[in-house]
């Protein structure tokens, strides 16, 4: 039932889906990343050779692509689009703004709405990604916005794709984060707000357990799970 599930949401670096995979694994959860089901658009529209800005051409493409998730023997989230495993392909710099520029469109919104809604039916969800409190999960059981200082999320975004050997500087994915920060909370399609009711939690000063910490006490106050 969605009222079992926690959304998670906040501008990427904030800690969202670190925290989210550790808060699934620790209450025994389902973890569903819904940024990677933009990512896996994005890359297929890249691939292409549509521009991510096109709604029409995505709109017509979008009956073609099959995504699904699964996940590895340590409960790790892996993507795959079309059969193949693109889970690493799609945190490239080049697909996170195509990622962008597809989740302002509605008809792709939409496409991907059911899909995240039908998991949290039929699994206690741990969901990050900004709009799962206000449009994917209205009903959720917890609702927590991440954030942390813009340098902060950026350092730690860079550090990130640098482990996972991407070619980048800091410069370049501060540049990039703030690019699609602006995107998604000024889109017309489920901007980047917290919901109502949501918990903010800034991370900045945090360290990851602390931030553990913080958002399980969060958690404990409003489910009993």
């Amino acid at each position: 039932m969605e009222e079992r599930s926690i959304a998670i949401d906040g501008p990427g670096g904030a800690g969202k889906s670190t925290l989210a995979r550790r808060i699934a694994k620790h209450f025994m959860m389902i973890y569903v990343d819904t940024g990677a089901l933009y990512r896996c658009v994005a890359l297929h529209v890249l691939r292409k050779g549509i521009n991510a800005k096109n709604e029409t051409a995505i709109a017509e493409i979008l009956p073609d692509i099959f995504i699904e998730m699964k996940y590895d023997a340590d409960g790790g989230q892996r993507m795959v689009l079309g059969g193949e495993d693109v889970t690493d392909e799609i945190r490239s710099p080049e697909v996170s703004m195509g990622a962008s520029d597809v989740s302002a469109l509605p008809p792709v919104r939409e496409f991907l709405l059911s899909m995240q809604r039908d998991m949290a039916i039929k699994y206690d969800v741990v969901m990050d990604g900004r709009d799962i409190g206000t449009v994917v999960l209205p009903k959720a059981g917890v609702k927590v916005f991440l954030t942390a200082e813009p340098k902060t999320r950026a350092k730690r975004r860079y550090l990130e794709l640098i482990e996972k050997n991407v070619a980048t500087t800091i410069e370049e994915v501060e540049t990039e984060m703030n690019t699609r920060d602006k995107n998604d909370s000024e889109r017309d399609a489920a901007p980047l707000r917290p919901a109502e009711d949501s918990i903010s939690l800034d991370t900045t000063h945090l360290s990851l357990d602390e931030s553990f910490d913080a958002l399980c006490e969060i958690i404990l106050r409003r489910i009993d799970i």
